[in-house]
């Protein structure tokens, strides 16, 4: 049974507030990721302390700089249940995990973090590894000019 929504607002806004986009249906995730061309960030939001304190802490900080992927969106576990378990969908051969950050390029899983290594960790340490991903796989081509 979902928690009450006047509970979970404030942990939805601490995403959307920078810029995440909720995702609330399965159609919605499905539009998200395959829909477009470029890296997706999904963000599996929670309830629990572990997000609270660490995974939106992290988000926030690692989406300070550049460069980012090209989509930012979010779905929340335990309430949007048909968007959370078809974002899971994407993320084979992980295991459900709240909070987990998932980053997709081109509708491909690129990157994993799971909640193992969210709640044992600092924020800056999850941000640190966030922002080296965002490195490898949302740096844009440089051009070359003659």
């Amino acid at each position: 049974m979902p928690y009450p929504e006047q509970w979970v607002t404030p942990m939805r806004q601490e995403l959307t507030r920078i810029g995440v986009e909720e995702l609330r249906t399965a159609e919605d995730v499905d539009q998200a990721i395959t829909g477009e061309q470029g890296t997706v960030l999904v963000v599996v939001n929670s309830i629990c302390g572990c997000a609270a304190a660490r995974a939106r802490p992290a988000i926030a900080d690692a989406l300070s700089s550049e460069p980012k992927p090209d989509r930012l969106t979010t779905v929340f576990a335990g309430q949007d249940l048909e968007a959370t378990a078809r974002a899971r969908e994407y993320f084979f051969p992980y295991p459900p995990s709240s909070p987990s950050i998932a980053l997709l390029s081109d509708g491909k899983l690129v990157y994993m973090m799971e909640r193992h290594l969210i709640e044992s960790r600092e924020a800056y340490e999850i941000s640190r590894d966030l922002r080296e991903a965002f490195g490898r796989h949302c740096a844009k081509a440089e051009t070359a000019t003659s």
